[in-house]
């Protein structure tokens, strides 16, 4: 197993963040942690989300959530193998 963190940055968060939340709820078995931060004035919200799971799995969790109009998503995967 690898640790990641997904980091997404939602561009419109009010029209996007159900489709978001829909697609990390239906990965909730690979979640251990998110962090989210409003940028109102901005109108963007950044997401962090930290996951245990195989390569595959994390690509296929972050190849989701960038398909999702105004979503930007970037995974920063451990080198190293561990037994979770």
């Amino acid at each position: 197993m690898k640790i990641a963190v997904i980091s997404a940055i939602l561009e419109n968060p009010k029209q996007t963040q159900g489709g978001f939340n829909e697609i990390v709820a239906g990965f909730r078995g690979i979640v251990k942690g998110r962090m989210g931060i409003p940028f109102e004035k901005e109108g963007i919200a950044v997401v962090s989300i930290t996951v245990t799971a195989d390569m595959d799995e994390i690509n296929n969790f972050t190849g989701k959530l960038g398909k999702l109009d105004g979503v930007t998503v970037k995974a920063t995967v451990s080198k190293n193998e561990y037994e979770l």
